[in-house]
């Protein structure tokens, strides 16, 4: 075999390829983002968790953190600073960037510390807000967009529907353990045991998961509501598995006394423990009189 030597004014190593380091172009406006701390009463929820940072940093956007603003839902400075954020002690640098996220409305004060034609995604509670409120925030030329009326692709309010998931599936749970600190009573699913009745009145989106965590615990449940087509779509995404679904006024009222007995834990009412041997007596009497009756209507 025969070589040919060709001519070239590289040497060897320069004909080598080599690495080449490639520019990456990001696209969009990059958004300085501040997240404040929720100085609402009571108030534990966090708009944006260290995930979200660690994306919205990784997209070339500047994250700025209120320092404890994450505490109440167990997220710690340092798994917001780790994930790329900036941490603050000042809520004006906070309040000072290009958007800025929260979960309940900005107060009059905090809109003093934002900047013009700053971009506002938070809750804004229209029907509880004067007319001044929403003069200032014209002042100021905010972008307010109230996550309670943002639509998502199958025209549903997704973050509304978020919320009441979590309040229908929460408020069960918090009855449980108030009934079981009351007077010691399971919501239900042990052998012998006779199941708690819950009554839920609505069959919207809260009475849907309340009704789902309910039955998931064992109770025996109950759903009322004026609309039959919620009571209709209810009933078929719970598999026919609500022992009664009405929306008479007069059952209401029957099934709150019921439960009203059965849980007592929101009733003054001491306990009898007497009226239960009674019912007991007379629901025996009633078997009675029924295989009694039974049994002549056999013999003739």
């Amino acid at each position: 075999m025969s070589t040919t030597n060709i001519f070239t004014p590289f040497t060897e190593e320069e004909l080598m390829p080599k690495e080449e380091k490639l520019e990456i172009i990001k696209k969009g406006k990059q958004f300085s983002i501040g997240v404040p701390k929720e100085t609402c009463l009571n108030e534990r929820r966090a708009c944006i968790t260290p995930d979200a940072v660690q994306v919205l940093v990784e997209h070339g956007h500047e994250i700025i953190i209120e320092a404890g603003a994450g505490q109440g839902s167990f997220f710690s400075d340092l798994l917001y600073s780790e994930s790329g954020a900036k941490i603050t002690n000042d809520p004006k640098e906070a309040f000072a960037q290009d958007l800025i996220l929260k979960v309940n409305p900005p107060t009059e004060e905090e809109i003093d510390y934002m900047k013009p034609n700053t971009y506002l995604v938070s809750a804004l509670q229209i029907n509880l807000r004067d007319k001044d409120y929403f003069l200032k925030l014209a002042e100021k030329k905010v972008n307010a967009i109230a996550f309670e009326f943002i639509v998502d692709q199958y025209k549903q309010l997704a973050l509304v529907r978020l919320i009441g998931e979590i309040a229908g599936t929460v408020s069960v749970l918090y009855a449980s353990e108030l009934l079981a600190l009351s007077n010691g009573l399971m919501l239900g699913g042990i052998t012998g045991v006779r199941p708690a009745e819950v009554v839920i009145l609505g069959a919207g989106i809260v009475g849907e998961f309340a009704t789902k965590a309910a039955i998931g615990l064992g109770a025996s449940v109950r759903v009322f509501d004026n609309s039959l087509s919620k009571l209709r779509r209810l009933h078929t995404l719970v598999d026919s598995r609500v022992s009664y679904i009405d929306h008479r006024s007069e059952r209401i009222k029957q099934s709150l006394e019921t439960c009203r007995r059965g849980n007592r834990s929101t009733s003054k009412i001491k306990y009898d423990p007497n009226r239960d041997r009674r019912n007991g007596h007379e629901n025996e009497k009633r078997q009675r009189h029924h295989r009694y009756y039974h049994r002549q209507r056999k013999s003739d």
